[in-house]
């Protein structure tokens, strides 16, 4: 009766009439259960005395916000332990000083009316927001560490800095599991102007998208190992991109407008060594642009793979040079009318078993036969994350207003439960407050299901139920059984691990979502296995042996990240981390551990029809990726890494291959291979015939042997593991094809039923070893 009572006092939030967006109205109840009480997760920063009114200097009083409670900030490594979400309501907000975000604090605006932040003319600081000062000569935090963090909701306005003083719209050196959304970057659009929008210049994303850019001397300016950008728009800047250097980049549905330059890839062709390793630009459009791309690649370039690019489905509207090479050579003609690039690459092209090196290609090339399925009016489909503005505020069921704890050790399971069930009956929103809901049997989500997190809640699986791997138990079940019809949306929340599990799936999706209904979906919903406060998966439990074999039972901590099965498809990613951790998140030094994680994400749907923008899947012991027997699958730059302690021990334990799962068997694929460290885990496997596989980027890792990253140089000769990609079962015409394949420390970049397709020191790059354009033929 309690907990009937509770439910229906949950679902009685407030008035049902949309009169302000629900996030602001919403009581917050979210705690975090490793701070001491009364420490605030949710911050309005009109509460900390900011008034929004475009007059005052509402600068302290958004820093005061930001830093209530002691979070991880200057001299801080990183944490999960002081989460934040601070919310600034509709209005404009005068600062002079940058607004710096604490480790995974999250900014967001009104959805409904975005707010300006606008600096003053006198602003002094490195960006209008943040994200990671320089206190010193450094980052304050190691940028390639600094996950779990969003800004999304604004308009940053630099128009008052005079246009030839340097100011800077936003500073974000992040890495995975971050996002950029909705947001207007405004700038001066006189000739001398020299502000830039957003700088990025270390890291590994990541997210970023509808981001718009009015202005300046440069829309973004960015530099990172890999990342995912999708409906940008660029609107009378100088340049609208400059790529300082990367590894691999995608671009999608970029809208280019009354710039001098589109994107500007020519970083370090002067001094002979170009810096940008790969871009992948497809779905964009470019009208009353000078020059589309300048890049540096020529011939001699150097490295001999760098500045590789390809494009697919680019609508230029008076672009005289479509792209400009070196000494001011048109390598594409545009047009003062309208023409449309199918697809054009230069780098290094294979196809079928491929062989040898393909020597230098700059073409125009046959694009991929795009599936109709995977479209909407000819280009690939896209959703932004849902932000339910039009919902109002008695839509919203808490967990914690239904008597969920979230402490990270009490069994939550029946509550949440119970608030899924009914809250789908009523067309209701789950609101997961901040907390750790330990749950300790299967979550079930049933069709109609929509949940979205505050601030990153997380879902911790517990106990014997989970801990068994010959008999693995999902953590979240969505749809009952496999084929199950009917959509589901999840946002912003974490699925993890406690102690030993090493049965666990945490998502097992069954869900059918039929062709031609709006796909379901997980938008910054990730696994992250182990490394934090709670997890008791940390340095006191599995603290890193260099040179030890032994596997620690209670070390093994998950089955499988994400398991899509046979009778399911129609499901949209976009930023998803499926994350085993490699190092304690919450430890001062950030210390290595080893855990153990069986499988990264496995789709064997035979109906398919998946769209993946942003994903990554790391640190799993058989593979990150593994596709079998599916088809209609979009990939927008995955990224992955291979365990840090292999090959001691190696893929053939802790985790038996089951046939069932189709799971690699090294022990026998393994024999007679020449090359040292053959038993790793793949980072892309693509199997049993599987068809319409598209890959718009890759960058597929493995840095160590045994903790040393000794073995990913060219210098060693990229031996931390033999294969990285496999093609498995393949017919021909299936078109398994994949554009920007990067892969660090893999001599065999990728192979064909066992046999080398493409050797890593022909396709040297940057860094990685890149291949332009590879076709299974």
């Amino acid at each position: 009766m309690r907990l009937a009572s509770l439910l229906l006092a949950a679902v009685s939030l407030a008035s049902t009439v949309v009169d302000a967006y629900w996030l602001q109205d919403i009581a917050h109840r979210g705690t975090a259960p490793f701070t001491p009480a009364g420490y605030q997760v949710f911050r309005n920063v009109k509460d900390y005395g900011a008034k929004g009114d475009g007059v005052t200097d509402d600068t302290d009083a958004i820093n005061r916000a930001i830093n209530a409670g002691n979070p991880c900030n200057r001299g801080c490594a990183s944490t999960t332990m002081t989460p934040a979400l601070v919310y600034f309501p509709s209005g404009t907000y005068l600062i002079s000083r940058s607004i710096q975000p604490a480790y995974m604090t999250m900014l967001h605006g009104d959805a409904s009316s975005p707010p300006t932040l606008k600096a003053t003319s006198d602003f002094a600081g490195f960006g209008l927001i943040d994200g990671n000062p320089y206190y010193t000569s450094t980052l304050n935090w190691k940028a390639v560490n600094v996950f779990f963090r969003q800004v999304r909701n604004f308009i940053i306005d630099t128009t008052a800095i005079p246009p030839g003083t340097p100011a800077t719209g936003m500073h974000w050196p992040t890495s995975q599991a971050t996002s950029l959304q909705n947001i207007v970057f405004n700038m001066p659009t006189a000739s001398n102007v020299v502000h830039v929008g957003l700088f990025i210049e270390e890291g590994s994303g990541g997210l970023l998208t509808d981001l718009t850019f009015n202005g300046g001397a440069a829309g973004a300016s960015m530099g990172n190992q890999q990342y995912t950008m999708k409906n940008l728009k660029f609107n009378n800047c100088k340049t609208a991109i400059i790529q300082l250097w990367d590894w691999g980049w995608t671009y999608v549905g970029l809208s280019i407008n009354n710039c001098g330059v589109g994107i500007d890839l020519s970083a370090g062709g002067s001094a002979g060594k170009v810096e940008t390793g790969s871009i992948t630009l497809i779905d964009s459009t470019l009208t009353n642009v000078g020059i589309g791309i300048l890049t540096a690649w020529g011939q001699n370039t150097t490295p001999d793979t760098a500045g590789s690019m390809v494009l697919e489905n680019i609508q230029l509207n008076n672009v005289p040079i479509a792209i400009q090479g070196p000494n001011s050579v048109t390598m594409l003609a545009g047009s003062s009318t309208s023409m449309t690039i199918a697809a054009w690459a230069n780098g290094h092209v294979y196809s079928g078993s491929g062989g040898g090196n393909p020597g230098e290609t700059a073409k125009l090339i046959a694009p991929n036969n795009r599936p109709g399925v995977l479209l909407s009016n000819g280009r690939y489909y896209t959703r932004s994350k849902p932000q339910y503005e039009q919902r109002p505020v008695g839509d919203f069921v808490s967990v914690r207003a239904a008597g969920a704890r979230g402490d990270a050790a009490t069994d939550d399971t029946a509550v949440l439960q119970s608030v899924i069930d009914s809250a789908t009956k009523q067309n209701k929103i789950v609101f997961l407050d901040h907390g750790m809901y330990r749950i300790t049997s299967t979550l079930r989500i049933p069709p109609g299901a929509k949940i979205v997190g505050e601030s990153y809640p997380t879902i911790l699986s517990s106990g014997g139920f989970f801990n068994d791997m010959n008999s693995p138990k999902p953590v979240l079940q969505i749809g009952q059984s496999s084929g199950q019809v009917g959509q589901v949306e999840l946002v912003d929340f974490i699925v993890s691990t406690q102690n030993a599990q090493a049965g666990a799936v945490l998502f097992e999706w069954n869900l059918m979502t039929p062709n031609g209904q709006t796909p379901s979906g997980m938008w910054d919903v990730h696994a992250r296995i182990g490394g934090f406060t709670g997890s008791q998966q940390q340095v006191a439990q599995c603290l890193k042996s260099p040179g030890d074999a032994t596997v620690r039972k209670e070390c093994i901590v998950a089955f499988m990240a994400m398991h899509v099965t046979k009778g399911a498809g129609g499901l949209y990613m976009e930023n998803v981390w499926l994350w085993t951790a490699d190092h304690d998140i919450d430890d001062a030094a950030n210390t290595q551990i080893t855990i153990y994680s069986g499988r990264g994400l496995f789709i064997e749907s035979t109906a398919g029809t998946f769209w993946l923008y942003g994903t990554g899947s790391e640190h799993h012991v058989l593979y990150q990726y593994q596709l079998s027997a599916t088809q209609n699958i979009f990939m927008g730059q995955i990224q992955t890494e291979t365990p840090y302690f292999a090959p001691q021990p190696n893929a053939l334990v802790p985790f038996p291959p089951q046939s069932s799962l189709q799971d690699p068997d090294f022990s026998a694929s393994c024999a007679g291979v020449q090359e040292r460290n053959c038993a790793a885990a793949w980072g892309l496997r693509v199997i049993n015939n599987s068809k319409n596989i598209l890959v718009y980027g890759a960058g597929l890792y493995s840095f160590f042997t045994n903790y040393s990253t000794d073995c990913s140089t060219f210098a060693a000769g990229q031996t931390c593991q033999a294969r990285m990609t496999s093609l498995e079962g393949i017919a021909q015409g299936s078109q398994v094809n994949i554009y920007n394949l990067n892969t660090i420390g893999a001599r065999q970049m990728i192979t064909r039923d066992g046999r080398q397709v493409v050797w890593y020191a022909d396709n040297v790059n940057v860094f990685p070893s890149c291949v332009a354009v590879y076709r299974s033929g």
